[in-house]
């Protein structure tokens, strides 16, 4: 199984990175026979920003095919103006219509008050599916309260999720 995570955080190893490796960590433990830890392809878009608009760009271009070649991809953004980061929609253009098709995909979102909670499912979801993807489970939406106790949040997050994405995953 690869596991796939993509961050559009424009601060390099941010809060929302970290959120999104403790998903892919218990995606990991959840889905993955015990002997077999899966590869994960871990993208912080802040150290691609520089080429992110350009369409020419061969590490771009493998990185969005190693995404799309993964089982489970894990989408990441801050909350900014109540939606996902341009930096993650950049990367997300660069994929053709079902250029996400036969990867199953987890929304994940951070933000400072629980207002914007339904961004995840509003604004980040659709362009998942728009691309192919499947998305079989609610996203993740991290309040800034809840980073104190991410391993809680995630749990209760999983409790759901985890079954729907196992379903998701089998042939």
């Amino acid at each position: 199984m690869r596991i796939a995570v993509v961050t559009g955080n424009p601060k390099p190893a941010s809060r929302t990175h970290g959120v999104a490796l403790a998903v892919a960590d218990v995606l990991a433990a959840e889905l993955a026979p015990p002997a077999e830890a899966p590869a994960h392809l871990v993208i912080d878009l802040a150290e691609h920003a520089p080429s992110l608009f350009d369409w020419s760009a061969a590490e771009l271009s493998r990185l969005t095919a190693e995404v799309a070649a993964a089982d489970v991809a894990i989408f990441a953004s801050p909350t900014y103006k109540a939606a996902y980061t341009g930096m993650l929609k950049a990367f997300l253009d660069r994929y053709g219509n079902n250029g996400l098709a036969g990867v199953v995909a987890v929304p994940v979102m951070t933000g400072g008050w629980p207002g914007h909670l339904l961004a995840v499912e509003v604004h980040l979801r659709p362009v998942l599916v728009e691309l192919g993807a499947t998305v079989p489970a609610r996203g993740l939406y991290v309040t800034e309260p809840e980073f104190g106790n991410l391993d809680a949040a995630i749990a209760k997050w999983a409790e759901s999720a985890v079954p729907l994405i196992r379903r998701a995953l089998k042939p």
